[in-house]
């Protein structure tokens, strides 16, 4: 189990591993009883751990730093307890991660990260070396999609581009020496109706045409 497989389910107390996806829901295994149910996605939203960012002064952060902060200054401010009054909840996070916006996060979502802590904690998973690569290499795969999807548009565009074949230029050469042949003959064909057609259509003149005799001073 990584905490890549880690998922929050609204509707949902606690923390998931997520087993396997289908499409319409997940498996999943509860990381405090164990159990495993299927959760459908039509009631239910998935969200994973590792695309949680946490808002602050500055830039958004991811929770697995907030996590990492409460780690390691835990020997120094020991964990909250959820049931304290929202002033202690709040001085907590602001001693653990003093970039924390107090404004801009709901104390909800500040017991829910206790919480989720302590959950995380107890099963082994707040390993922030294997976390912090694991988010580094789900960066740089985020980056290079768009240039392989670039890529592969680029590919696709060159393979829809028709490609003529080889024989094309003959076989363009050997119709235009066909074409040129049948136009050579064309005309020969037309001159030869076209002288033909007198003939043909003087040979009732000719019998029409007989001159008569002349009368002869006897007659």
């Amino acid at each position: 189990m990584q905490y890549r497989e880690i998922v929050a389910v609204t509707g949902l107390g606690g923390l998931f591993q997520l087993i396997a996806s289908k499409q319409d829901g997940a498996i999943v295994r509860s990381l405090e009883d164990k159990s495993t149910r299927f959760v459908s996605s039509r009631v239910h939203n998935f969200t994973p751990l590792e695309s949680i960012e946490v808002f602050t002064t500055g830039d958004n952060v991811n929770l697995a730093e907030v996590f990492k902060a409460m780690q390691e200054k835990e020997a120094s401010f020991p964990l909250v307890d959820t049931k304290a009054d929202n002033n202690t909840i709040k001085a907590y996070f602001k001693n653990v991660y003093p970039e924390f916006d107090e404004e801009r996060v709901y104390v909800s979502d500040m017991k829910k990260m206790v919480k989720w802590f302590v959950v995380l904690k107890a099963n082994e998973l707040l390993k922030f070396e294997e976390i912090l690569a694991g988010e580094e290499e789900a960066a740089e795969v985020a980056e290079e999609a768009p240039k392989a999807k670039q890529a592969a548009a680029t590919e696709a565009t060159e393979e829809e581009k028709p490609k003529k074949p080889r024989a094309t230029k003959k076989a363009a050469k050997e119709e235009g020496e066909e074409g040129a042949e049948a136009a050579e003959k064309a005309p020969k064909k037309a001159k030869a109706k076209k002288e033909d057609a007198p003939a043909a259509e003087g040979e009732a003149p000719k019998k029409a045409a007989k001159p008569r005799k002349k009368k002869t001073e006897e007659e």
